[in-house]
């Protein structure tokens, strides 16, 4: 049964090294800032959505009901943001999505739910062909302890910190372009289309 209850937290925390230090999230793709096709996505979805930023935070305001910020001011990484938004959410798991993934589609986001229903005590991650995709997840809100102690220990690796939590899958194809990172001012420039005629398959468990 789909998880129903649920927050979604966008990760927008990062430094953009791979776009010279821009903030990715502000970025214009298809006449809009890459954080508002997520927005569009995710809105309708949850009274709980949130986004992860540590800086421009007037200007992502209004695509969420809360912001958070980490809690160390040197990008240290999406495994922070992901704390955060553990932190704070209002319902029993928490969706999470990186910012530069334009493409993502509510079709996505019911099959990962549809999936985390299914043992709702484990998190789930997003496979693409034979690789994890762990910023595409959702996170039970009660294993918040775990992601502190891994943190606490050193681990700074969202994938290696719910593969020993019995992490499920959702097996995506290899190249569904709704998967597709626009993290570089190239991607952003040439994939100009929604699905830009790529692969979109269907994802499983």
């Amino acid at each position: 049964m789909p998880l129903t209850d649920f927050s979604i937290l966008l990760l927008a925390g990062g430094r953009g090294q791979r776009m010279g230090g821009r903030d990715k999230g502000l970025l214009p793709w298809r006449g809009q800032p890459l954080i508002a096709h997520l927005h569009a996505t995710a809105r309708p979805l949850t009274d709980d959505l949130i986004i992860s930023c540590n800086r421009n935070q007037e200007r992502y305001a209004v695509y969420a009901d809360r912001l958070v910020s980490d809690d160390s001011s040197d990008f240290p990484g999406p495994l922070a943001g992901i704390r955060a938004g553990l932190a704070v959410a209002r319902h029993p798991h928490l969706l999470v999505l990186p910012c530069d993934v334009p493409q993502v589609d509510r079709s996505l986001l019911q099959s990962m739910l549809e999936v985390a229903g299914e043992h709702p005590q484990r998190p789930l991650m997003v496979r693409q062909g034979e690789y994890w995709e762990p910023l595409f997840c959702v996170i039970p809100v009660a294993l918040a302890d775990a992601f502190e102690r891994a943190w606490a220990a050193g681990e700074r690796s969202p994938r290696q910190v719910m593969l020993p939590l019995q992490a499920q899958a959702l097996q995506c194809p290899a190249g569904d372009a709704r998967l597709a990172n626009l993290n570089t001012p190239q991607l952003l420039q040439h994939c100009d289309s929604r699905l830009d005629g790529q692969p979109q398959g269907t994802c499983r468990k």
